[in-house]
């Protein structure tokens, strides 16, 4: 993308009857017009952006005699999905972050518009011929990135039950099967606490062991999660093994700490899912032994009965209340 360009400065003298010494007269040229991103939630993808990829805004006029300024060039604002991230091709600096609807961000500056020569006189040099060139807009290539936002967000290995999780909680209805790798991409659903307060869910990808290293749907599920503010990590407990169970919960933390160490670091809800099943029922008080021995806390649900729902949604948006607050607490204290 390339920002606007300013217009040249202009060279002229004033030349009229009955003003002889009319002197330098030749007008600024015009800034050239910025480039600038803006969040809008509705906006859903970035399919717009991968038919096209070069953008320009317009550059500045050039200046005029009679002290006329060239006219500035249009700013060019192009819209993304709040939740995108945009970066330097070249580098991976990070330029946007677009968190919330409305929120703007300067990709590229348009140049300056030159100085006509009418600026240059002076009263020892009162016929001067310099004008300036206008500046060349600044020139940008950038990657697109679009991150899911939601308060929280359902982990586990693949069929672990977030799908039909989500589905009960919300209206979402996401694609569940009995196989691995059922949902390929996140699914985001409102889930309601009652009738005036609601939180989102997202039904995350599973992932496998060396996920961190993209291996199953690797980054696809971790880029996403970095996003939510809460983590429910379902775990399967339908085969009654313990240890498999702890094993199974010990594998999807390693692999978020090794991604990166801010997403091991998110409040977690550890959940038992399928507690409708018999193995389940019978293998839950062993479980939760297990896992209060380890300091956390296990929750148990079914989604096929709606069992241990109601206490799930309300724990979560404790959680996600309780962040809420804090973000709000640290934005008014760096204002």
């Amino acid at each position: 993308m390339t920002a606007g360009s300013g217009g040249n400065g202009c060279v002229a003298f004033l030349r009229e009857k009955y003003r002889p010494r009319g002197g330098p007269s030749g007008g600024d040229g015009g800034r050239g017009g910025d480039i600038i991103a803006q969040a809008d939630e509705g906006m859903g993808t970035l399919l717009y952006y991968s038919a096209h990829r070069l953008f320009r805004a317009q550059s500045g006029e050039n200046g005029r005699g009679k002290t006329q300024h060239g006219r500035s060039g249009e700013d060019l604002v192009l819209k993304f999905p709040t939740g995108t991230i945009i970066k330097e091709l070249a580098t991976g600096e990070l330029v946007a972050d677009l968190t919330h609807d409305g929120q703007q961000i300067l990709l590229a500056k348009g140049g300056r518009g030159g100085r006509g020569n009418a600026r240059f006189a002076t009263s020892t040099h009162q016929a001067p011929r310099r004008a300036d060139p206008g500046e060349t807009g600044q020139e940008r290539e950038l990657t697109l990135e679009l991150r899911l936002l939601a308060d929280a967000g359902l982990i586990g290995l693949p069929n672990a039950g977030k799908s039909s999780l989500l589905a009960r909680l919300s209206a979402a209805r996401p694609k569940i099967a009995d196989y691995p790798f059922t949902t390929l991409e996140p699914v985001l659903g409102v889930v309601a606490v009652d009738a005036e307060t609601s939180f989102t869910l997202a039904d995350i990808p599973g992932l496998v062991e060396r996920a961190h290293e993209g291996r199953g749907l690797g980054h696809t599920f971790l880029r996403h999660i970095r996003r939510t503010a809460v983590l429910v990590h379902l775990v399967d407990a339908s085969s009654g093994d313990v240890e498999g169970a702890l094993r199974d919960h010990r594998t999807v933390n390693d692999e978020l700490a090794k991604y990166a160490e801010d997403l091991a670091a998110k409040p977690q809800i550890t959940v038992a899912s399928k507690a409708d099943l018999p193995s389940v029922a019978e293998s839950l008080p062993a479980l939760r032994t297990a896992f209060a021995d380890r300091n956390i806390e296990l929750m148990a649900v079914s989604s096929a009965t709606g069992a241990g729902c109601r206490e799930l949604v309300a724990r979560i948006y404790t959680e996600v209340r309780a962040l809420r607050a804090a973000a709000v607490e640290a934005e008014q204290a760096s204002e």
